[in-house]
């Protein structure tokens, strides 16, 4: 599965973004997917993840109650909806795919870069 996302910018604290992550190539449906961030001169961290069929959705504490992941299976894209920024939640921001029964994350998109002003 290929994956492209989009979305990212510069927005001033407080604000909000929607990332999309559209994929192409095997069938989306079937594959759990993840959003990932890497700060500048951080390690890549877990954002959130949601199910195959999108029942079950994982978040890191640093951002539960502020975002959001969802898929549209129909559309073969998963979003990543992020309100009230702050500063610390500027990084790249990565969708990544692993099949059901997978435990790691085999497919990656090229990041997109976000940018939280204070």
């Amino acid at each position: 599965v290929q994956l492209q996302a989009s979305g990212g910018g510069l927005v001033q604290a407080g604000g909000s973004l929607r990332l999309s992550c559209a994929a192409s190539g095997r069938t989306f449906s079937s594959y759990d997917m993840g959003w990932f961030r890497q700060a500048p001169g951080k390690e890549r961290e877990f954002v959130a993840s949601i199910s195959w069929s999108g029942g079950s959705t994982y978040y890191a504490d640093s951002v539960k109650g502020r975002f959001t992941i969802s898929k549209n299976n129909a559309k073969n894209t998963v979003y990543l909806q992020m309100n009230s920024l702050k500063p610390e939640d500027t990084a790249v921001y990565y969708c990544a795919a692993k099949g059901r029964i997978a435990t790691v994350y085999a497919y990656w998109g090229q990041g997109t870069l976000v940018t939280v002003s204070s």
